[in-house]
């Protein structure tokens, strides 16, 4: 049976990379929503439906160059897990 610190790392490596995965999204839609932001209180433009369109064309982009290196951080961390699970067992 693994132990609580054995289980705990997993859950961390995991954490670390969820986070790693999803920043390039979430950094795309942070910056354009800023950026949209700005421009609708310079302009006094308030369109709450204004902000999506880039954003997802952002988060599009952000995915399509940041897509092979985030498959690449999840297939190394399944790999290093489902090496690691004979001595997780015994």
């Amino acid at each position: 049976m693994t132990s609580a610190e054995g289980v705990l790392t997993i859950v961390v490596q995991a954490l670390h990379v969820m986070l790693l995965a999803s920043a390039p999204a979430l950094g795309a839609a942070l910056a354009t929503g800023l950026v949209v932001s700005v421009l609708q209180a310079a302009t006094q433009i308030n369109e709450m439906t204004l902000a999506f369109i880039p954003k997802l064309i952002a988060v599009f982009a952000a995915l399509a160059i940041g897509g092979p290196w985030m498959l690449a951080l999840l297939t190394d961390y399944i790999r290093r897990l489902f090496g690691a699970i004979p001595g997780l067992i015994g």
